[in-house]
């Protein structure tokens, strides 16, 4: 993609997807483009709308069960985003939508809901709900800082075997433990598989992780990135990562 071109970001039904503040994540990658000189528009497609397969990169965020139930829904019955991703298409995924990707998640009354089966994972309830500050190790390469965002969601999710996590736990829950599993086996968050990069972290997780935000542009954009600073950013992680107890990547005692 050349600077004359225009960069699309899909955020998808964010009236049910976007309890949150998720919806932040796509204005964080257009300014971050804009910044470097790159055109970019924000395209949001509402529940009723056709998913356009053709977007270059697309943004899920937060929603609570019945949401979540319309969001699994249109995603089983409109192909559009399969045939993004199918294409390459990179996609962050927040939350409740890791969980709508999966094969099929719980909800809260107890009653199994059809995923879109991007992701081997399956979402349980984990007997209490897990809200705080959130903090890894990055496990996906390009990413060297620790990855920090909030945390509030009552399932616990299991990666199949064609997932992996990306990150390790420094604090907070992550990925959990569903129900009825020993506690402290999951110490991991969030999921990667194809061109998903998903996580339950909030924030929103792009204003808090320039890294992260960063690498899904080159990976839309199709190059490498020359490094931007934005005011603020720096101060911001610093004392999120410190309200967390974390010091230089591990946990303070």
């Amino acid at each position: 993609m050349n600077r004359e071109s225009v960069l699309r970001i899909g955020v998808l039904m964010p009236e049910v997807l976007g309890t949150y503040g998720d919806t932040g994540n796509a204005m964080v990658l257009a300014q971050r483009a804009k910044r470097r000189g790159f055109g970019a528009e924000i395209v949001e497609v509402g529940l009723s709308d056709p998913i356009p397969s053709e977007l270059d990169l697309y943004t899920l965020g937060g929603g609570e069960d019945a949401a979540q139930s319309l969001a699994a829904q249109k995603f089983r019955e409109d192909r559009g985003l399969f045939r993004g991703l199918e294409a390459g298409r990179p996609l962050l995924a927040i939350c409740a939508s890791l969980q709508v990707l999966g094969l099929w998640y719980r909800d809260a009354r107890g009653e199994r809901v059809e995923g879109m089966g991007v992701l081997d994972v399956t979402t349980d309830p984990q007997g209490a709900r897990s809200i705080g500050e959130l903090v890894t190790a990055p496990l996906l390469d390009g990413l060297s800082s620790p990855l920090t965002g909030f945390e509030n969601h009552g399932g616990g999710t299991v990666l199949g075997s064609d997932a992996r996590p990306l990150g390790r736990v420094l604090k907070g829950v992550g990925n959990g433990c569903p129900e009825g599993q020993v506690p402290g086996l999951v110490a991991y968050d969030g999921v990667l598989q194809g061109s998903i990069i998903a996580t339950y972290m909030h924030g929103p997780v792009l204003a808090r992780n320039p890294e992260l935000a960063d690498l899904l542009l080159s990976r839309a954009i199709g190059a490498d990135l020359e490094p931007l600073e934005v005011p603020g950013v720096c101060e911001l992680r610093a004392e999120r990562l410190g309200a967390a107890g974390i010091e230089g990547g591990a946990v303070a005692d």
